[in-house]
């Protein structure tokens, strides 16, 4: 009796076979980063059905491929030949847009008055009020930066308090509950907040919890809101909320920021000084 052919196996599909199917996944992160402004690890796994593994792997390529930047826990888009910088690190933010947060910086300064209690957050364009911040009298920073606490001790007279909490190597300030708990128990004239990101819709946003949690008790803890940007800042999306708009009593930034923001901005009740 002839015995039955032998059932062939089926035999996996090869790299060049799978290589369209990646192809086609990392083109189409790419579009996603795009189109969101940022996307996390965990959401492209769940949109592509695929481990988080695959996806950094894919992230890596596509970073080294020029394509997109990776962040904290996702990736960000490049735009116009470089590298979207809006939410990356304190070290390489701050040599960012420095003549347009220096003109900010020095119209921030001179909403300070002599005996002030105020408070600046974080942001490398905050930390530029220092140097207008000289010869104001009686004047007392409250911040949770060291860069910020560094400068305001070198540029001036001020009483600095220096607040508390796990340092963060991303922001260069401490946050956590410490922090909070210390922001929960002052009441300052005037709060000045940098912003990795913001648009009308989203308001503030940006990419640890930590740091928008810090953010909001700055917010409350201060009777005048007022918000430090660049242009560059517009449009963006970070992961986290911080805060609506309407939050804030005032917005400086540069004179890019469109007509019709402003417009939009001003429709809120907000404050805009274009420097």
């Amino acid at each position: 009796m002839p015995k039955d052919p032998p059932t062939p196996e089926i035999e996996p599909a090869s790299f060049g076979e799978r290589a369209p199917m990646t192809n086609q996944r990392r083109a189409k992160i790419v579009e996603l980063v795009r189109q969101h402004g940022a996307m996390r690890v965990t959401e492209l796994a769940e949109q592509f059905q695929v481990s988080e593994v695959t996806i950094r792997s894919d992230l890596m390529q596509l970073e080294k491929d020029g394509q997109l930047v990776r962040d904290r826990g996702g990736a960000l888009p490049v735009e116009g030949g470089r590298q979207l910088t809006a939410l990356l690190a304190v070290e390489q933010r701050a040599h960012l847009q420095m003549e347009e947060k220096r003109r900010v910086a020095r119209c921030a300064a001179a909403l300070v008055s002599p005996g002030d209690t105020i408070i600046m957050d974080a942001g490398t364009t905050v930390v530029e009020m220092a140097p207008f911040l000289a010869g104001i009298a009686s004047l007392t920073v409250v911040t949770n930066a060291l860069n910020v606490a560094l400068e305001v001790a070198a540029r001036t007279q001020a009483r600095i308090i220096l607040l508390g909490g796990t340092f963060n190597r991303e922001s260069s300030g401490t946050v956590g509950s410490l922090a909070e708990r210390t922001l929960s128990e002052l009441v300052v004239q005037k709060a000045f907040l940098g912003t990795q990101a913001f648009d009308l819709e989203n308001g503030l946003t940006d990419t640890t919890l930590e740091i928008a949690e810090v953010k909001r008790a700055m917010i409350r803890a201060a009777r005048r809101v007022i918000l430090l940007t660049d242009s560059s800042k517009l449009g963006r999306s970070g992961f986290i909320k911080v805060a609506p708009l309407t939050a804030f009593h005032t917005v400086i930034c540069d004179h890019d920021l469109p007509a019709e923001t402003k417009g939009s901005l001003e429709q809120l009740g907000i404050e805009v000084f274009l420097a």
